[in-house]
């Protein structure tokens, strides 16, 4: 039982509204991104704060050690992050 409450708290990046805070638990993405994402402190542990999303809703900014960066949706749909309470 306990498991399926830790499961149901993870959500992907791309699921944060503004204002939302989350904890990076996993990183699922490959190759070059994965790489541009490192290299931008975007990495397991990571505190990270939706800041903006476009009148398109694709990409939505965020809040990553004190640097604002845009993501598309289907890059942040492959990062896993469990929300700040």
């Amino acid at each position: 039982m306990k498991a399926c409450n830790i499961m149901k708290d993870i959500k992907s990046l791309a699921d944060l509204k503004i204002n939302d805070t989350a904890t990076v638990v996993s990183i699922q993405c490959l190759g070059s991104i994965r790489r541009r994402l490192k290299d931008i402190g975007l990495i397991e542990g990571t505190k990270v704060r939706c800041v903006l999303i476009s009148p398109q809703k694709d990409p939505k900014a965020y809040l990553i050690r004190g640097a604002v960066i845009a993501l598309r949706n289907s890059d942040a749909s492959k990062i896993y992050v469990k929300a700040d309470v």
